[in-house]
């Protein structure tokens, strides 16, 4: 017997009509008749009756109460329906899901149904298609009666469903035309479940849950999403209850409803996963968009986002499956409402999923996410609008990041430019832009300018947000770093001390800032001479930030790093590999393999492998971290380009010079193409490079033939070169200093200025040296006189220096 289940009326009508045919009984008493059949039903002794009893598509549990077929060795009943209660397992029942097709099957379900009307589609069409649909049998069958009706091809049809204006409706058979005695089309199917569900308790609330679900990532929304405080707002509006009145609706509310969603089957409720707790066909979610008001639809995916930014930790230091969560959810938000998300300004979640994708190490990702927003926000916004200017900082940052640090400081140069224009040179966030472009200044090897940079900057953000705000002491923590840089030892340490004694009074003792200043503090005192005092600084640090962070924070794995680097210089590179090991294993297991700061740790241990005497460990850990830096950075990443280096000297080491040269040359180079050729990391670069070639003549030809006589000259040259371009930053600041402090016309300041001026021969600038001794000798002849012995002795170095910049190269090999 095969009875429609849809209320109870129509189970008892089948049970009736099927008594009757049977039984011949009375077709007037159906209650009677319907006893008579259950009672037939019954297992008899010494009787075999075999039956089958067939309830298609019951829609509530309760209406088959007192009609369940009785238990029988001889007999079965099947039950279809969406709902998943408890009270239909137990007793003997066994719930068997029917879930959608894999994706093979949907594809050969489109395929055979289509070549019974002589329908032969390409099979990536037919495959995108199943994807489209979400592999849904009765989507999938509603396809096929509309793609035969209509004449459309499967790309066609995708496109129609693609479109936004089009609804669901709009692409699936009118009810005359469903297949196989279909009586309702997919939307109505769900409609009608939810309204159900909108029936159980809490009462009223299934609809506008299912609709914020309708916003959020068909693969799974996080829990904490849904129980957010915009969630449960949504939830509590009038109307949603079928009140007037607003009602405090709690997180046991909507859990209540989602579970009451689950039951039938119009989300996949699971307690267990929390981040991927909800899960809803794409389809429903399509059929409800369908049917929500334009104005509505904006309001509720505003609220999806606040609900995303509410369930966003605050603090987000590596990737968690939280975060990957909350970064699917907001691009399927974006896919679906991303006009709404510019209704009024670019909502905060567009910028924090970008944000997060990079904390995630992906830079690349965020890069060209960050470009594509810029796009997007001017387009909506204007270019002056000041979500714009927020996340044109976002771009430059992870485009620095990405590695093109010329193009990031360019970037930012323009936007201060606009932001000075449009807010103010004293706006918050114009101090802000100015602090990134130091940053980044620093890193190009302008530490100099950085510094200068920094100290205009400090006093402007004192002026604007006061001393003790957050802005200006991290300022003033980057400018001592920059300090200690310089080798300006005794400033950066009293600025550091000073710093961490405002930051704890500011900001506590266990503020993450705090702890960050005590450990550039501690790496300043190693390379100051001080090492015991740097590890016993730095086992603080590890200690307190383990205790206020975590042991897997990424903050607290850099810290016992820096640990491991100052006991090596105690205790010997050997005796720490295992423990440098241990921190490598940490940043694998906590941000990943392919996350920057991992591959930084690795090649880290490559080289103290290396210098354990471990070459050949150390060339195959490098070659690793060069290819994985190349996947997930860039070949010209400065990263790479650091790795690249060091593995091309590893290789000159173990013997293979030849080797060594050719890479050494492309990665001079590029640096030159990407940092300069002025630039620390360049010079260091070609230094190694002479060291090679040396080598390889001294082999080959000797070493007092002139070839390798003429290099090792030129290595000396290059070698001063180095060490003089490290020097030229610290005269520089000194310059500066002696003139603050003593005035331009004191003879100290015209002495700092002269020995600026050697410091830049030396360094091979030398159209910067004579610029400086031209603009010297000037006032040295005003305020010491032209005969005195250091306007002498200027005159006479800016006419040798003239002399040798237009004669002929000195020395040339060959």
């Amino acid at each position: 017997m095969w009875a429609t289940a849809a209320t109870r009326d129509a189970i008892i009508a089948s049970y009736a009509q099927a008594a009757v045919e049977v039984l011949g009984a009375d077709t007037v008493d159906s209650e009677t008749a319907v006893r008579a059949l259950l009672a037939w039903l019954e297992p008899k002794p010494g009787m075999t009756r075999r039956w089958l009893v067939v309830l298609d598509d019951l829609a509530d549990p309760a209406d088959i109460r007192d009609l369940w077929p009785p238990r029988s060795p001889h007999g079965r009943t099947l039950i279809t329906t969406r709902r998943r209660d408890a009270t239909l397992t137990g007793h003997g029942c066994r719930m068997v899901p029917v879930g959608l097709f894999t994706a093979e099957e949907a594809t050969s379900y489109l395929t055979t149904a289509l070549a019974a009307h002589s329908r032969d589609e390409p099979i990536d069409q037919l495959v995108a298609l199943a994807n489209t649909l979400g592999h849904l049998p009765l989507a999938l069958s509603q396809a096929v009666a509309y793609l035969v009706d209509s004449g459309l091809t499967c790309a066609n049809y995708r496109d129609l469903l693609m479109e936004r204006s089009c609804q669901l409706t709009d692409v699936l058979p009118d009810p005359s035309g469903l297949p196989d005695d279909q009586t309702s089309t997919v939307a109505a199917a769900w409609s009608l479940s939810l309204e159900r569900a909108d029936r159980l308790p809490p009462v009223g609330l299934a609809r506008p849950m299912l609709e914020l679900c309708a916003m959020l990532d068909p693969n799974g929304i996080p829990a904490s999403v849904l129980f957010s405080q915009p969630s449960l707002a949504h939830l509590a509006q009038p109307g949603a209850l079928g009140q007037t009145h607003v009602t405090e609706v709690s997180a046991r509310d909507a859990n209540q409803v989602l579970r009451a969603l689950h039951r039938l089957s119009l989300i996949d409720h699971s307690l267990g996963s929390t981040h991927q707790a909800v899960r809803i066909h794409q389809l429903v979610q399509r059929a409800l968009r369908d049917f929500l008001p334009a104005g509505q639809r904006d309001r509720l995916a505003r609220t999806a986002a606040d609900a995303l930014i509410a369930a966003w930790p605050e603090d987000e230091p590596c990737d968690t499956p939280l975060a990957q969560a909350l970064r699917a959810n907001t691009e399927a938000l974006a896919l679906h409402a991303r006009d709404a998300l510019f209704a009024t300004d670019a909502h905060p979640v567009l910028p924090r999923a970008g944000r997060s994708l990079g904390k995630a190490g992906q830079v690349g990702a965020a890069h060209l996410y960050f470009k594509h927003l810029v796009g997007s926000t001017q387009h909506h916004l204007g270019a002056d609008h000041p979500d714009t200017f927020v996340v044109r900082n976002d771009f430059a940052t992870w485009r620095y990041k990405a590695g093109d640090v010329t193009g990031a400081i360019a970037e930012l140069e323009q936007l201060i430019a606009d932001m000075e224009r449009v807010l103010g040179a004293n706006h918050p966030r114009t101090l802000i832009v100015r602090q990134n472009v130091a940053i980044m200044r620093r890193t190009a090897g302008d530490v100099v300018g950085t510094i200068a940079d920094l100290e205009r900057l400090i006093a402007d953000m004192e002026r604007v947000l006061g001393a003790n705000h957050p802005r200006p002491l991290t300022a003033r923590h980057i400018l001592a770093v920059c300090r200690s840089e310089v080798n300006d030892t005794v400033r950066a340490f009293a600025h550091l001390k000073q710093l961490i004694a405002d930051q704890e009074r500011v900001l506590g003792t266990d503020h993450p800032d705090t702890l960050s200043t005590r450990h550039n503090l501690a790496i300043a005192r190693g390379r100051a001479g001080d090492v015991a005092e740097a590890i016993a600084e730095l086992e603080k640090v590890v200690a307190d930030r383990e205790r206020v962070l975590g042991t897997d924070h990424p903050d607290t794995l850099t810290a016992r790093f820096s640990l491991l680097r100052w006991r090596m210089e105690t205790e010997g590179v050997a005796a720490a590999i295992t423990a440098v090991e241990k921190v490598v294993a940490d940043h694998e297991r906590v941000l990943g393999t392919d996350h920057p700061n991992t591959l930084k740790a690795r090649h880290r241990l490559a080289t103290w492998r290396w210098k354990a005497g471990d070459v050949a460990g150390a060339i195959a850990e490098l070659e690793k971290v060069v290819a994985d830096q190349e996947r997930m950075l860039a070949t010209d990443h400065p990263d790479t380009l650091s790795t690249r280096h060091r593995l091309a000297v590893v290789r000159g080491r173990a013997g293979d010079v030849a080797g060594a040269i050719a890479e050494l040359e492309k990665v001079v180079a590029d640096r030159e193409r990407v940092l300069g050729a002025n630039h620390p990391d360049t010079l260091i670069a070609r230094r190694s490079l002479l060291e090679q070639v040396v080598t390889d003549q001294e082999r080959m030809l000797g070493a007092d033939h002139p070839n390798t006589v003429g290099t090792l000259h030129d290595l000396a040259q290059w070698q001063t070169k180095t060490s003089a371009a490290r020097e030229v930053p610290i005269y520089e600041q000194l310059a500066v200093d002696r003139e603050r402090e003593w005035g331009p016309d004191h003879p100290d300041s015209l002495y700092y200025r002269y020995r600026l001026a050697i410091q830049r021969w030396s360094a091979g600038d030398a159209a910067g040296a004579i610029a400086d001794l031209e603009q010297l000798l000037p006032d040295q002849n005003r305020v010491l006189g032209p005969e005195d012995s250091e306007t002498l002795r200027t005159r006479n170095e800016l006419a040798r220096w003239r002399t040798e910049a237009q004669g002929p190269a000195i020395h040339r090999n060959g």
